[in-house]
């Protein structure tokens, strides 16, 4: 992950020295309030031991405001923060299990996800109020507010740090590069965390879980460009 950041603040770095700090008809930043649809891709390996335990995970789609910070280093290169906040309820589905478990489906609460996403955007001009953008950059998902559920005793996430696409438009809506515009925006960002569930009290053990979650994220919003 450290090569990686590297590489995403050299790149930056580059950026600004050839363009210089300011934008294009100097109006560099521009903010962006969405709503959004997240929904997982999400798989899992476990890590089972001899607990006979055996099945995959679920989670669920997602509708919450997103917020992000845009600035631009010339009228088509910039950069932008994308902040927000996700709750999931979190299933492990088509479980084998031994007599302690007997549902084929096992509730493991909910969990909190912060994914802050900074990626490197690349604006076509084209003449018109209709501007589209490509983007790619990098993700860091941190977990909190985890909810174990009735079965398990304790669940706990690793943080995760992974790659993010990104394709999507602004619509002027006041015809002139400040103002208001009206935004959508897909985004596919991986996440891979290491879950580690407690089954002490029905199992007698723990089990670890490779978890990629690796959603597609659509929203549709409002921009203004200063």
């Amino acid at each position: 992950m450290k090569k990686i950041l590297s590489a995403a603040l050299l790149a930056t770095s580059a950026i600004v020295g050839i363009t210089g700090t300011a934008s294009a008809e100097g109006n560099p930043w521009m903010l962006r309030a969405r709503v959004i649809n997240v929904t997982p891709d999400e798989s899992a390996k476990l890590s089972v031991g001899s607990t006979g335990l055996a099945g995959s995970a679920s989670i669920d789609q997602s509708y919450v405001p997103e917020f992000d910070i845009t600035y631009f280093f010339t009228d088509k290169i910039a950069a932008e923060l994308i902040l927000a906040v996700t709750p999931h309820d979190v299933k492990a589905v088509n479980v084998t299990v031994p007599a302690a478990l007997t549902n084929a489906t096992v509730d493991l609460g909910d969990v909190w996800l912060l994914p802050p996403t900074l990626a490197l955007q690349y604006h076509f001009k084209n003449g018109s109020k209709f501007k589209p953008y490509v983007g790619a950059g990098v993700n860091a998902t941190f977990f909190f507010n985890e909810d174990e559920g009735p079965v398990a005793d304790g669940i706990d996430y690793d943080p995760s740090f992974g790659p993010a696409l990104q394709v999507g438009f602004d619509y002027d809506l006041d015809g002139k590069e400040g103002g208001w515009a009206i935004n959508a925006d897909v985004k596919k960002i991986w996440i891979n965390t290491d879950v580690t569930v407690d089954f002490t009290t029905a199992l007698g053990a723990k089990v670890n879980a490779d978890v990629d979650i690796n959603p597609l994220v659509v929203g549709i919003g409002l921009a203004y460009k200063y």
